[in-house]
């Protein structure tokens, strides 16, 4: 990305355009076919290793343990790509490599990484990561699911809730605590979905995402050796801390997208559907409300674009960005896939028009992977409140 701090520009460089462009021409040759039937009937697992044949599951993962290179700016573009097409789609693909995965590549042994880490970048496994509670959601240092150390492991007791690709995974990145209350006692496991002890529900029915697959997962004595544990016992609040960085960039990332095709949807339907002998598009209100939705998603991507860049390059504002990127990004995406229901009319509330879905996709981005209050905290000790 190139960065003119004097004039406040921001352009993706040629190799950044050259990546978006493979990721487009792959999303539009294998993805976009696929969505309707992902909607009905989950993400098609063909998939896969098709992703992981063209290197887009590997993306700023190290190259020795099978990554692709490259940085959180080219993780944002292949959010957005996918995200244009189907929510569910994208995040079932973003929760394995680059929410999950993350954990095994940063803090796994060289024995975990080759075991695990190594398959969910080829496309031949998929990672889930269960944090999330019952009790414990924006409060992860809440979470009470136990991780108890016997001899030669721990057993894990405990259940979370809304997992992504719960039912779909090999592997799971599981927060348990192990030692004292509050965020210095919680330890990552890395835990085999096959394990004795893990007990998934059925899928859960959700307001949007149907691509994707969410569940509870329950564990009862589930016994993880020691050598799953991922880094260092007791550090695994700030293993999680650092991992949701790169979450909310993607996160982001889908926001700009779903909104990007919203507005390509409206902008279509507004030239094409006709009232009273002319365009829609050429009634101010039409006209004014299209060029509201370009303006704030134009504004949403250079801000995610920029917020990727900083932490990238560790910059010092670097959460400050990320923050704002994902407060912004995801009320973007609400306002104008509302706004393109409303161009589109009656067409617009049927529920298979593509703009439902986006509709629909949209409105968990402003509650997962740290809620608007969240961000809004968080920006608020930036300015020393």
């Amino acid at each position: 990305m190139v960065e003119n701090p004097e004039a406040g520009l921001f352009e993706l460089d040629d190799e950044h355009e050259a990546f978006r462009e493979t990721c487009h021409g792959f999303v539009e040759r294998l993805v976009m076919p696929e969505r309707d039937n992902a909607e009905r009937n989950g993400f098609p697992s063909a998939l896969w290793r098709q992703l992981g044949a063209a290197g887009l599951l590997g993306i700023g993962h190290p190259e020795e343990d099978g990554g692709t290179g490259g940085d959180y700016l080219a993780m944002a573009i292949l959010a957005e790509e996918l995200a244009k097409v189907s929510g569910g789609i994208a995040v079932t693909i973003l929760v394995s490599s680059y929410m999950a995965a993350p954990h095994l590549a940063r803090f796994g042994s060289p024995t975990l990484r080759e075991q695990y880490l190594r398959p969910v970048l080829r496309g031949e496994a998929v990672a889930a990561i269960a944090v999330t509670e019952p009790s414990a959601g924006s409060d992860v240092a809440g979470l009470v699911t136990t991780g108890t150390e016997v001899d030669g492991g721990y057993l894990i007791n405990g259940r979370k809730i809304f997992i992504t690709n719960a039912g779909v995974a090999d592997v799971v990145l599981v927060a348990a605590r192990t030692g004292q209350p509050g965020s210095a006692g919680i330890t990552m496991f890395c835990v085999e979905s096959s394990a004795p002890g893990i007990e998934l529900s059925l899928p859960l029915a959700k307001l949007g995402w149907h691509a994707s697959d969410t569940r509870e997962v329950s564990f009862q004595d589930c016994f993880v050796p020691s050598d799953r544990v991922v880094g260092a016992v007791d550090s695994g609040f700030r293993q999680i801390m650092m991992a949701f960085q790169g979450e909310r960039i993607a996160l982001s990332g889908m926001g700009v997208g779903l909104a990007q095709a919203a507005l390509d949807e409206a902008r279509v339907w507004a030239r094409d559907r006709r009232a009273f002998g002319v365009p829609i598009g050429s009634f101010q209100a039409i006209g004014h409300r299209l060029g509201e939705m370009e303006t704030a998603v134009t504004a949403a991507r250079l801000m995610t674009y920029q917020a990727a860049s900083r932490l990238d390059r560790d910059h010092p504002d670097a959460a400050k960005a990320v923050a704002m990127a994902k407060l912004y990004s995801a009320r973007v995406a609400n306002e104008v896939a509302d706004s393109a229901v409303q161009v589109f009319g009656g067409y617009g509330f049927m529920a298979d028009s593509p703009v439902a879905l986006h509709y629909r996709d949209a409105r968990i981005l402003r509650i997962g992977g740290g809620t608007d209050e969240i961000q809004l905290q968080i920006l608020a000790k930036t300015m020393g409140l």
